[in-house]
């Protein structure tokens, strides 16, 4: 069974800045691509970066220069580093990734179970 946990939410003024991690545990063989989501009350989930296995990343057009996705694939963990947050920037965040469970495994998609950002005065 493989489990990924969010970590790192909670509550920041405009402009502040915090940083969200993601550890993936259980039978992990090799981590493929990552990515974290969000979801804003009312709204649809949306995708906000990606990282494939190579490192290359990938940004939504509203968090692009303002946040950064990183991945230590010893940890078997994801990041996001969130920089001169704003209002809108408040969502649940979720992390998802593409894992082998095993050498002769297809790749599995999973989800954490999300941790909230708040961005308020």
């Amino acid at each position: 069974q493989v489990q990924l946990v969010e970590s790192g939410g909670g509550l920041v003024q405009p402009g502040g800045s915090l940083g969200l991690s993601c550890a993936a545990s259980g039978r992990v063989f090799r981590l493929n691509a990552m990515a974290w989501y969000r979801q804003a009350p009312g709204k649809e989930r949306e995708l906000v970066a990606t990282i494939n296995s190579g490192g290359i990343t990938k940004y939504a057009d509203s968090v692009k220069g303002r946040f950064t996705i990183s991945r230590d694939n010893a940890e078997n963990t994801v990041y996001l580093q969130m920089n001169s947050l704003q209002p809108e920037d408040t969502a649940v965040y979720y992390c998802n990734a593409n894992i082998l469970a095993t050498r002769y495994s297809f790749g599995t998609e999973y989800w954490g179970k999300g941790t909230l950002v708040t961005v308020s005065s």
